[in-house]
């Protein structure tokens, strides 16, 4: 059989591509192998399970809604069906499988601990319906991870509820909406730095506030002179990210903090990088009113599709009494107390309301505490200063080749950022990103941030060794001086992976989402 995907690419038989393996009759390339959709491996007229004839089945209740003919969808045997899965899944990049250097995601290995830990019976298998005194190993488990992010940040409360990082952003905006209604103040002006997460200028128009933007220094770093000469009485605050994206610490946040406080504002600290800090600098210390924290990120929870995420939410003392329901509390008698609507009058009479239905990732929740207790204090100090380490080492062993628009700005945080600066004409970052795949990695972030053009992000997280990032070196710097020369075959890249390069911006525009025969 011939297999021929359209969306892909494949030379004519017998035709052998410089660069390319020998091509196959069957598609496949050795043991990777060339998959079908389900409705071409599949038919509607055949399944893999024993269904009773219909015609000793009563329908009749049914009424117009009954079945006049066989749906279209792809019956196939058990071993088809398992073959298929399991051939897609080899088509994945994991963590598990190499080194993932997606910038400002911190794709860091998942201790398979935590993973035993979130599985053990109580946790797994708990309800969020369930009477509160039948849960209240799950309520301590939240309780004394809430009071381990309210140590580590220096701030005063915690919000466990929200559900990953924008959502964490969307309660930290509406607890500062909160505050100025309380005090009558008509504030609606949010200024986000051009060095700050995309998500943040979303989120404040969102919540309801205008969103100013505010410049970037030569170095990267917020214009603090900029963002304090536009402070007055309609700016509810600023959100800012530390470090910042282009992995940078902000020295001035304090300075910052100071005078948006003295101007009435508020402080909105982004805090999907406390990666590289944790254990080393408190936000709260540095003047924050609120930051959301990325579980899946600097606690080693499962990230994106093996998620879900998570956003604690921690807020200063000016902030704390608008937070959301709902949050547990320890009683007298060593009981946990889960504080909801009934009792908001007693002990919240300020909340704002709720962020979801429910008290948040319980899953994501024992896996972070489970991280935190096997690391303590020192363990987690140690984590923040081998991901700077990592990163820095990663620069310097780069800057050489690809071009560092910040390399001058001192050293960096947790990732390391690179442009297109450099390569032959006609040649881009997305030539690099597609020949990595044939190196056998995952792109880094590209594109992102917008202050750099041509941006590569790099973030390889404490959880490599130093031999798994020489390799990766030893990949980019080979494409690097591939870019700079000119190599044509780069610009056609990837060669070795199941499916050549694709037109993204044609798949995103024009997407293919039913499958058509012919």
């Amino acid at each position: 059989m011939n297999v021929i995907n359209p969306a892909g690419w494949r030379p004519a038989m017998g035709e052998n591509v410089p660069g390319t393996p020998v091509q196959t009759f069957t598609g496949n390339r050795a043991l990777q192998l060339e998959e079908a959709l389900l409705f071409e491996l599949g038919s509607a007229d055949r399944s893999g399970v024993d269904f009773p004839a219909t015609d000793t089945l009563d329908l009749a209740g049914l009424g117009p809604m009954a079945r006049s003919d066989i749906p279209d969808l792809p019956g196939l045997s058990e071993p088809e069906t398992v073959r298929h899965y399991t051939r897609l899944s080899r088509q994945n990049y994991a963590i598990d499988l190499g080194l993932f250097p997606l910038g400002s995601c911190t794709m860091k290995h998942n201790p398979r601990l935590d993973e035993k830990v979130a599985r053990m019976p109580g946790f797994a298998d708990v309800h969020p319906l369930q009477p509160v005194q039948t849960v209240q190993g799950a309520l301590g488990v939240i309780n004394e991870l809430a009071q381990w992010l309210i140590e580590l940040t220096g701030m005063h409360g915690v919000a466990m509820s929200p559900k990953a990082g924008a959502h964490g952003e969307l309660c930290g905006l509406l607890c500062i909406r909160a505050a100025l209604e309380a005090k009558g103040d008509p504030r609606d002006v949010i200024l986000v730095p051009e060095s700050a997460h995309g998500t943040n200028p979303a989120t404040a128009a969102f919540a309801g506030f205008k969103v100013e933007n505010i410049p970037a220094t030569d170095e990267g770093r917020v214009d603090t002179a900029a963002l304090i000469a536009r402070l007055g009485p309609d700016v509810a605050g600023v959100m800012i990210t530390n470090p910042n994206t282009c992995g940078l610490f902000e020295r001035d946040l304090k300075v910052i903090a100071d005078a948006v406080h003295a101007a009435g504002g508020y402080v909105y600290c982004d805090g999907a990088n406390f990666n590289a800090i944790v254990g080393r600098v408190r936000p709260g210390d540095l003047g924050v009113d609120a930051m959301h924290i990325n579980l899946h990120k600097t606690f080693s929870t499962p990230h994106g599709g093996g998620g879900p995420g998570s956003g604690p939410v921690v807020l200063s003392e000016a902030l704390a009494p608008f937070g959301p329901l709902p949050f547990t509390a320890r009683q007298a008698d060593g009981s946990i107390r889960l504080i909801e609507e009934e009792q908001a009058h007693e002990d919240h009479p300020q909340a704002f309301g709720r962020m979801c239905a429910f008290h948040g990732q319980m899953g994501m929740f024992t896996r972070a505490l489970a991280y935190i207790l096997s690391h303590g204090a020192d363990g987690l100090r140690q984590v923040s200063g081998d991901a700077v380490l990592n990163a820095n080492y990663v620069l310097r062993s780069l800057d050489d080749v690809l071009d560092a628009p910040f390399g001058n700005a001192g050293h960096c945080m947790h990732e390391a950022l690179f442009s297109d600066d450099g390569f032959a004409e006609g040649f881009s970052t997305l030539d690099l990103a597609k020949g990595l795949i044939d190196e056998g990695y995952h792109p880094m972030t590209v594109y992102f941030p917008l202050v750099v053009h041509g941006a590569m992000l790099v973030e390889p997280t404490e959880t490599e060794s130093k031999a798994g990032i020489d390799q990766f070196i030893g990949a980019m710097r080979s494409l690097a001086q591939r870019a700079r020369a000119g190599d044509e075959l780069l610009k056609s890249a990837p060669h070795l992976a199941p499916r050549r390069r694709l037109d993204e911006t044609l798949a995103a525009r024009r997407p293919r989402l039913v499958y058509r025969e012919g």
